[in-house]
Order: structure tokens, then sequence, then C-alpha cells
């Protein structure tokens, strides 16, 4: 069939985003021009930060347009090249888009294009080698600075994201204590991602069970959540330690004021530092993350786990998947084979 199925931004959510937000779409397959390639998306990533690529404000990339396809990384095959680089059939990382085809060029969008690097499979190329991993890396390494026999503290833990942070401070010689929801999710993070200790949050006492699993308090926090929990981190902090703000998941479908930190002068007590970053700017830096990734891969040090929904007409409420937190581990679909 010669259409380009797509899902649309209809409208901005209020609250939680579910697929009443979306509407299905055809057009015509775009057609590449000189120096571009057609890509046939086979796999695309869902990331919690597309919540905020829906609100109309300025913020590091511009928001999607009503009537737009949602924006998405994705792993595609060539299927057209006009380009000397890309050949067909080549597997290859771009924005896609929620959508069958999308053309692209090296350089262009937020992730660019480039090829797998050989061995690597959609799924590893989407989480640990993608952003999620490229996230937890610098924000751990550059941000956080963890250095061994400190202790490292992660919320948002059963997330992409913080499993690899987690399992990275481990390898760097941390004491690393996760939060999570669920007994499903944390036996996870204990029997299988190695965390020295794990938090409930749905059914224990955030800021007692941080006392009590940091009992020489913290070094690093690195935070997914923000809220209350992070208000609960800040209760038992370190001298000189370092909160890395990645994200704020529990406040993107809040419909009223956000509850925060009451408590930001422990960070001056303490002479602490917190701080925010965003991926993308170390992006021109990717490859060095990636080699040093894949050695943990291969010496079984690093471990990664995909939450796999399958069909474009499931698109939609894969996304709400990641904010009613039903993913462990990194939240793809798989379009195509």
């Amino acid at each position: 069939m010669n259409i380009n199925r797509q899902w649309l931004l209809a409208e901005r959510p209020t609250g939680m985003v579910g697929p009443h937000n979306f509407k299905y779409a055809e057009t015509p397959i775009p057609e590449p021009k000189s120096g571009e390639v057609l890509i046939k998306n086979l796999y695309l990533s869902f990331d919690p930060a597309q919540r905020n690529w829906m609100v109309d404000r300025k913020a590091y990339l511009p928001p999607v347009a009503i009537g737009e396809p949602m924006r998405a990384g994705s792993v595609g095959t060539v299927i057209e090249s006009h380009n000397a680089d890309f050949q067909v059939g080549d597997l290859v990382q771009t924005t896609g888009y929620w959508q069958d085809y999308v053309v692209a060029a090296p350089g262009e969008g937020p992730m660019g294009l480039v090829k797998l690097p050989a061995g690597v499979s959609p799924e590893m190329m989407l989480s640990v080698l993608g952003i999620t991993g490229l996230t937890a890396y610098f924000g751990l390494l550059e941000i956080g600075q963890p250095k061994a026999g400190e202790t490292v503290l992660i919320s948002g833990a059963a997330g992409s994201t913080g499993s690899f942070v987690g399992q990275i401070a481990k390898i760097k010689g941390c004491r690393v204590v996760g939060i999570a929801g669920g007994p499903d999710k944390c036996r996870w993070l204990k029997e299988t991602a190695g965390f020295d200790a794990v938090i409930d949050y749905k059914n224990e006492d955030v800021n007692a069970q941080i006392a009590h699993h940091c009992p020489d308090k913290w070094d690093v926090f690195f935070d997914n959540v923000g809220g209350t929990i992070l208000e609960a981190a800040l209760d038992h902090l370190n001298l000189r330690s370092r909160v890395v703000l990645c994200g704020s998941i529990s406040g993107y479908n809040a419909t009223g004021p956000i509850p925060g930190p009451s408590n930001l002068s422990n960070l001056t007590i303490n002479r602490a530092r917190m701080e925010g970053f965003i991926i993308l700017d170390y992006m021109p830096r990717a490859m060095e993350a990636i080699k040093e990734l894949m050695g943990w891969i291969s010496s079984g040090q690093l471990i990664y786990q995909v939450d796999l929904q399958e069909g474009f007409e499931n698109i939609p409420a894969t996304l709400q998947r990641l904010y009613a937190g039903q993913n462990l581990g990194k939240q793809l679909l798989k379009i195509d084979s």
C-alpha cells in the first residue's frame, strides 16, 4: 500500500496523556531528495520527555505542533537512498516520528541519522546504546562524579535510565540504593540488576527507608522523579553531595501545582550541588560512551531490560504505559520485522 500511516497530535494533554490526545492519519509516502534517505520505521522509542514535547512552551526542542506526527526516536531500514554513505538495507537510528516512513539526512533533527554498528540489535540501539544509556552514562559520570565507596541513590530506578545508572555506579565501586514502584520491579533491581538495596515507594515510607538503607547518608542522588521523592532524598544528603536532575516524571501529567522540595536549604548547609542536564548536549561525545557501554555489556557487567509492545495501532497506548508505571525497563514498540 502506497500510504504512510501516522499518529498526529490532536490536542495538547491536560493531566494524564492518553490515546484521546492523538488521531490517526494516512498520507503519501514522502520522497527523498539529494543527500537524503527514505526509511521504513521498524521500532519506536518511548521516553518520559515526550510528555514535555507536547506542551506549548519554549524548551530545548520546539513543541510538537497540533496536527504534526508525534516526535520519537526510531530504528528503521533504508529503502531508498540518495546519499552515498547509506545503502538500501542499512539499519539506521533517527528521529522517525509516529509513522511508517520518514525522510532523513545526517546532521538533521535531534538525533541525526546513524547506522547501527555491526552486531547491535534495534532493541539495544534504542535502549542501552541509545538516549537512555547515554543519559545514564553522562549524567552519572559527568554530573554526579561518583567515587568508589560512595553511596548512590536513584529514583525511577526500574526505568531504563535508572537501571543503567545503578549498574554503572556498581561498576565504579559504589553502593547503590534504588527507589522503584512495586515488588516485581524492586525484586528485579536487587536480584538481576545487582542493586544493594531497593525502596518500594508504593508500599513503604520513602523518607524512613532512605534513612534505613543509607545510614551514612548518600553522596549522589540521580533523580528521575522530582516532587515529594526529591524532597525526601534531600533530608539525607552528605557534605558536598551531588544531585543530578535528569527528569521529574511525577509532575509531567499533573493538573495542579506540583509539590516540590521545601528543604532546599539542606543544599546550602551541606555545601551540596544540584545540576540539571540535557543529553543532547553530549551527543557529539556519543561514541565515547557507546564504546565503554559495549565493553561492559560484553563482559556481563551491564544488562538491559526491554518492554516490547507491538502493533502500529497500539502506539498511543504504549506511551501511556510510561506514566502509569507499567513498563519494566526501556519501553519500545515494534511496528514491523
